[in-house]
């Protein structure tokens, strides 16, 4: 079994085949899929599509972008909305320096309310990081001082330090199909070094599809190629790798029921 830890089934470009997409990601041991919030004022969206299907769960949260929109939106207001069955994490929310489409200040507040709301529910909360290590990397650890909350380092891209401190801290850090393109070494390296753990596989979808579907509109389907050269990268077959980032993700989702029945 395999389980795609992120993807934004909502988004338009998977309005006119939503059923075929969940249907093709099955048929190659996709068994879970997690659709994630980039918007609470969308949020209704993204919960009637994990209500639909028994195969997808979702988060609740603001994007970093969308942060200037959404600094309104409180804790409270998130912890009482993952209370619905099918919400089983927080986020996404972080800083996302590359593109900066919402004041850093903004993304700042807007990521520490979020890390509150997984504090109080101890559900994990979805981590967007990019070009933003040193500031990820303080914040994390000064919010873990007040209290430790569950957190993933969503499709990582960054450097080996943000990694070691975000397992330090209690983190997990999951893979997209960025980990199979050509240029990304550097990243597999870090993949290497990382306990097996800790590490989860997603797909982002629908960008950044991997090797050998890159170029094309991701789903959750292709997240078997990204799982494959994780293996190869740690030196795991297909089913090892499968059964470690399962294991993983029922550990950290721990909303989640198993399909198999099984305990971690």
């Amino acid at each position: 079994m395999l389980v795609d830890s992120h993807c934004h089934l909502d988004f338009p470009d998977f309005a006119e085949e939503r059923d075929e997409i969940i249907n093709r990601a099955r048929q190659v041991g996709v068994e879970l899929m997690v659709t994630i919030s980039t918007r609470v004022r969308r949020f209704d969206a993204v919960r009637a599509i994990a209500e639909r299907y028994d195969q997808v769960y979702c988060s609740v949260g603001t994007h970093p972008h969308n942060a200037g929109e959404e600094l309104d939106v409180s804790a409270q207001q998130l912890t009482e909305l993952s209370k619905h069955p099918k919400v089983v994490a927080i986020g996404e929310a972080g800083l996302d320096y590359f593109y900066d489409k919402a004041p850093r200040d903004a993304q700042a507040a807007g990521f520490r309310t979020h890390i509150e709301a997984a504090r109080r529910t101890g559900l994990p909360l979805i981590i967007h990081s990019r070009d933003a290590d040193e500031d990820m990397a303080a914040i994390l650890e000064e919010e873990s001082g007040k209290g430790a909350f569950p957190f993933i380092l969503h499709c990582f891209s960054s450097g080996a330090a943000l990694a070691e401190t975000g397992v330090r801290l209690g983190g997990y850090v999951s893979f997209s199909g960025i980990l199979t393109f050509k240029n990304s070494e550097e990243l597999r390296e870090i993949a290497r070094d990382l306990p097996r753990d800790r590490l989860l596989v997603e797909t982002d979808a629908p960008y950044l599809a991997p090797v050998p579907k890159r170029g094309k509109r991701n789903e959750p389907a292709f997240v078997a190629h990204t799982a494959k050269l994780l293996g190869e990268t740690i030196g795991v077959g297909e089913d090892e790798i499968a059964r470690i980032t399962s294991d993983n993700f029922f550990r950290l989702f721990t909303k989640v029921p198993r399909p198999d029945g099984r305990s971690v």
